[in-house]
């Protein structure tokens, strides 16, 4: 059982959703944190029990970045939208940085991510 933070940019919540509900079986025996709209769709379009942090621009982005420096947050899953402006750039830009750092399973779009569930489901 490991840690996994899912995260995704507004036009990519719909694509994580269902990634999330394409891999539930995997993502249940793990402990599952996101950020605020992403984590109150995840409780309520699957059965996945995810604790649900700030909204990313409200300070979620920092509070995941703040787990990962604490080594207590082994693998981040961010659907990021590569084609829209994010009022809170600088956060993701610090979340993402923190992952490299501390050589977080970092997973920023489906394929990898789904390499990644299949990485942890033969773990």
């Amino acid at each position: 059982m490991t840690t996994i933070a899912l995260v995704a940019h507004d036009q990519k919540k719909d694509a994580l959703v269902a990634w999330a509900k394409a891999h539930e079986a995997v993502l249940t025996g793990h402990t599952l944190f996101a950020t605020g709209t992403t984590g109150g769709r995840l409780q309520t379009e699957t059965d996945l029990a995810v604790t649900p942090v700030k909204s990313g621009p409200l300070g979620g982005d920092a509070q995941l970045g703040a787990m990962i420096a604490e080594g207590k947050l082994p693998v981040l899953v961010f659907f990021i939208d590569p084609l829209s402006a994010m009022p809170h750039d600088v956060d993701v830009k610090s979340l993402i940085r923190l992952a490299i750092l501390y050589d977080t399973l970092l997973a920023v779009n489906e394929e990898t991510a789904t390499a990644v569930m299949k990485s942890l489901s033969v773990a």
